[in-house]
Formats: C-alpha cells, structure tokens, sequence
C-alpha cells in the first residue's frame, strides 16, 4: 500500500481540505497521512473562520511523518500564509519528497479567500519548483499566469507561463468554461486534454481537493503521469456526477462513489448476463441484421462506453437461433454505448439499448404494438461530425430524440450509401429491451 501525504487545511464540514484527501486517498487504495496547516470553520454556504496552524507546528507535523514513516507522494492544498508555504517548501526539499502535487488553493467553493495576497508570492517562488505536476482551476492559473482565460487557447498561453514558474507539469482544470468540462495537460512540449461531459450538479464542494488527492495516489502507485491525470479525472467526474446533497449550500462530492461503481457494475453484469440469457432462448435470429447486433446496459449517470456493458464481438445468429459466444463485459461495445449515452441525455432512465435489422414492416408492427418510434435522416448529418468516427450514432439518436413528441421505445434510420438501416430499440433495464425485441420477433412472424 502506497503512502500518500497530504498537506493542507481541515474543513470542519467535511467535504474539501484534508478530509476529502483522506477520502480520496483511501478508497483509491492509498494509505493516507496529513499535516495540518489551518482550522476552519465551515459549512457548505462558506467559511466563517480560519485559523492558520503555526508555522513551526506544521514543521514538526512534517518531520514526525516523514521522518519515520515516509511519503512514496504528498500534496499540498490550502496553506493559508507565506511562512506556512515557505515551511513546506522548506521539509519537502530536506526529506526529498520527489512526487508532490500542488493544488494552489486559493478560494473556497463559496469565494472565501484561504490564500493571503503575500503568500502567492512565496507558492509561486519557493513551491512551485518543487512540483511535480501543479493542478491550478481557471481562476488559479489566471493569477499565477497573469492572463484573463475565455477559452482552450486561453489555457494554454497560461500553462506555457505557469510551467516556466518551475514545476515539471502543468494542469490546468477547465470547469469554469462553458461546454465540456475540459482538463489541459502540459509537459513543456505538448498539450494533452481530458474532457468530460458538463454534469448539472450543484454539489461540487472539494471538487480541487479531491482530484489532486487522486492524482497523488495514482502517481504514488506508480502511474505515468497521463494516466494518473485520466484515471483522477474519471474518479472525480464520478465523484460529481453522485455528489452529496448535504446542507443548504454546495453539498460534497462523493469519493465513495467510486466504490459503488464496483458494487453496481457486479449487479449490471449479473442482470445484463440474464437478459441475454433469456434472449438466447427465443427464435430471433430473424432480427439480427447484416453487421449483427449488441444489447447494452448502462451504470446510473454513465459518462463513457467503458461504464457501459455489452457484449464482446456482438451477437449473431444462425437462422433464428441467436448466437451469444462471450460473456457481457463494460466497454465491450462502443456503437451501443454511444446510443445509450444519447438516451440518458435525454432520459437518465433510458440505460438500455438493443439494434436490430430494419424494414418498412418492422417499423408498423412496432406501431401496432404501441411502441413509439423516432427517426433521424444520415443526409442531414453534419459534415464535421460524419468525420468523426463513431458520431453519427450519438448525433443521430439525440437529433431524433430532440424531434420526438414524448417518450420513445426505438430510434431508427433507413441507412446511407455503406451503411446498413437499422433500429434500436430503447429500455430502462436490458430485460425491457427484450421483452420489446420478443414482441416484434413475434409479430413479424
């Protein structure tokens, strides 16, 4: 077990400061350790005290910790005065602690400053050479850069004047942008991005703490630093996605909700492994199409086709036996995925989906049955979007939910040049996905 220091404030509320990191560190398998550098007393409306820790107490903190047991990583959150900065600066040159993360707070959720103006100065000349990688949001890497940031190129003239500042990375967080929430990673050389989908949640308290305490436990246990960024970025999308709706203000996110994930993710594939079952058992091969076909099933809130389970190498048939050689497994398929994904944008409960082959009769016995259709036409797509492989299917099944008048059981669209018509057939749960399926199946003979 790796460990991992953090070096920050406590938040008397419990969702950012040390006690996210601790979190954080521990359900990603860490073992976390902590130093003190200031009270607070706070809630999720904002802080209404702080009281620094003083300077040579966070010294000795420093000293009990590593001199006896150790920092394989350490980060620093809030440390609220130029001689606490300083100090730390100080312990973590003498102990050679070569993987440190610093998140430069600076602010609180609630706009509380927990930096002093004459701190910036001593983050910026005595810590930030010192980092390994430093994970300022928009209106951190604004100071620290001298930039006004509107956009992605905003970002990266500022991570070019942070990383001359000394440290060996620069991330800069872009969840304060409009559209996708997007991370920008630089190396002195190039630029990577780490994006995800906005979410509309207000509980995001501890969002900055818990994604640099994630990426120190990651880097601890040993992962490049591109992976460590993409692995904690994933973990605190995750975290907000089931933030904590705790108090009257910005509630916590939720590190723990990495841990439901693996809970979840053994049911799904249980109840996805049963509906595949049962669809095995009857006579469908008839509505497999050319490029066969795949049954999805979606964890709450997913995000990507890797929290998406499907079946590896799709399902065939042989006449109306249909053909399941593999187990369900997540990220198996991206095409169903991407259909899924659409639909809970839609719907959140929509997190199954199935295709199946297309035809003018196929399309009215689902209306007979009443079963309600929405379609999309591939000549409309854009063309900036039929360039980027794997869109279409996201662009199409969101164009003709948008389009339709009330909920919908399946989307459909009569093909293109090169590309089978197909239907998909929509459902909360992989067992409704069948049942629909079953019905047609019958119908149409």
């Amino acid at each position: 077990m790796k460990k991992v220091l953090t070096i920050a404030g406590s938040d008397s509320g419990g969702g950012a400061g040390i006690q996210a990191d601790l979190k954080a560190i521990t359900v990603l398998g860490g073992y976390g350790m902590s130093v003190l550098t200031a009270l607070t007393a706070q809630n999720t409306v904002g802080v209404q005290g702080v009281h620094p820790v003083p300077p040579d107490f966070v010294r000795l903190q420093m000293d009990s910790v590593l001199s006896d047991i150790g920092a394989d990583a350490a980060k620093t959150g809030m440390l609220a005065t130029a001689e606490i900065v300083r100090t730390v600066a100080e312990r973590i040159r003498e102990f050679r602690v070569e993987l440190l993360v610093v998140d430069p707070v600076m602010m609180a959720k609630s706009g509380d400053p927990l930096l002093e103006e004459d701190a910036r100065e001593a983050l910026i000349g005595d810590l930030l050479p010192l980092a390994r990688i430093v994970t300022p949001n928009l209106p951190e890497a604004q100071v620290l850069s001298g930039l006004t940031i509107q956009d992605l190129q905003g970002m990266k003239e500022a991570a070019r004047r942070i990383y001359k500042l000394g440290p060996r990375f620069v991330l800069i967080k872009g969840g304060h942008l409009e559209g996708r929430a997007v991370d920008l990673l630089y190396d002195g050389r190039d630029f990577q991005t780490f994006d995800a989908p906005r979410l509309p949640q207000r509980n995001t308290h501890g969002t900055g703490c818990t994604f640099s305490a994630a990426l120190a436990t990651l880097l601890a246990q040993g992962f490049p630093i591109k992976e460590a960024a993409a692995r904690a970025k994933s973990f605190i999308t995750l975290a907000i996605a089931h933030g904590l709706e705790i108090g009257s203000g910005h509630g916590p996110t939720n590190p723990y909700a990495h841990i439901q994930r693996w809970v979840k993710r053994a049911e799904h594939l249980r109840q996805l492994g049963e509906a595949l079952e049962r669809l095995s058992s009857l006579p469908l091969g008839h509505l497999i199409p050319e490029v066969r076909s795949n049954l999805g099933f979606a964890l709450p809130g997913a995000t990507g086709p890797e929290e998406v389970a499907a079946v590896p190498g799709r399902i065939s048939q042989i006449g109306r036996r249909i053909l399941i050689c593999r187990e369900p497994a997540f990220g198996a398929s991206r095409h169903i995925a991407r259909v899924i994904l659409a639909a809970m944008n839609h719907d959140p409960a929509l997190r199954s989906a199935m295709n199946i082959r297309y035809s003018r009769e196929v399309i009215h016995l689902c209306s007979s049955l009443g079963l309600r259709a929405a379609s999309f036409d591939r000549s409309e797509e854009p063309p900036d979007v039929k360039q980027r492989e794997g869109s279409t299917l996201e662009w199409g099944t969101h164009r003709a939910l948008e389009r339709a008048d009330g909920p919908v059981d399946l989307v459909y669209d009569r093909g293109e040049m090169g590309k089978e018509p197909m239907v998909r057939i929509l459902g909360r749960t992989p067992q409704e996905v069948v049942e629909k399926v079953r019905r047609i199946g019958e119908a149409l003979s």
